[in-house]
């Protein structure tokens, strides 16, 4: 049975194949080649490859003492809350994308730890909340995306990607998303608020407060 790599050795073979000043080049037959890719190619360039560090960096809440999620809910977060029950709470984001959230259950837990009930009721809410945000007239689809290397409390999430927009489809959504023009708030409200009445329809629990 063939060994499992370590992170010395993949890191070793991705840098084996950088140029003199570290620098992977340019996949261009990959992700560059698509149409949705949002950089023109000249004058592109990849960083140069860092050093491995000693260990992976803290993320907020590896103490769950130390977790947001254990302090009281101050009004600014409320406010954000387009849905919730006694388990989980959905909360807005400021993007500028039709809509955006992260799902994020109210007890201390990452992906790994989540407890079976609460992996169930996730995987419901993950397609109630999919299918609201793609209810949108201005989304075309929902994209969903979990990656926690900023904070240990679970938090997948939901961005609606414009609809009929075809270069912001697919990865590349988060890079054209920066430079989109700002939605406006009450907009976004009434996208996210249309999203919040329908998980309470489907699913119970509290809707936005705005």
């Amino acid at each position: 049975m063939t060994s499992l790599e370590t992170a010395e050795e993949f890191h070793a073979r991705v840098a084996a194949a950088t140029d003199d000043e570290g620098r992977l080049p340019v996949a261009i037959e990959l992700m560059p080649g698509w149409d949705i890719f949002p950089f023109e190619l000249d004058g592109l360039r990849i960083k140069p490859l860092e050093p491995m560090v000693d260990a992976e960096p803290p993320r907020v809440g590896d103490d769950p003492e130390q977790c947001p999620c254990r302090g009281p809910l101050g009004p600014e977060h409320a406010a954000k809350v387009a849905w919730s029950n006694e388990r989980w709470m959905l909360e807005l984001l400021d993007m500028r994308l039709p809509v955006a959230f992260i799902l994020k259950p109210r007890d201390h837990h990452d992906l790994a730890d989540l407890p079976d009930d609460l992996a169930s009721e996730m995987g419901r809410l993950m397609v109630a909340v999919t299918a609201a945000v793609e209810e949108l007239p201005s989304v075309g689809r929902c994209h969903v995306g979990r990656y926690g290397d900023g904070g240990a409390h679970l938090h997948p999430f939901f961005f609606g990607r414009p609809a009929r927009m075809p270069q912001l489809r697919g990865s590349t959504l988060l890079d054209w998303e920066e430079n989109l023009p700002t939605v406006p708030e009450d907009v976004r409200r009434a996208n996210a608020a249309h999203v919040g009445h329908r998980l309470v329809e489907r699913l119970g629990g509290d809707g936005p407060g705005w």
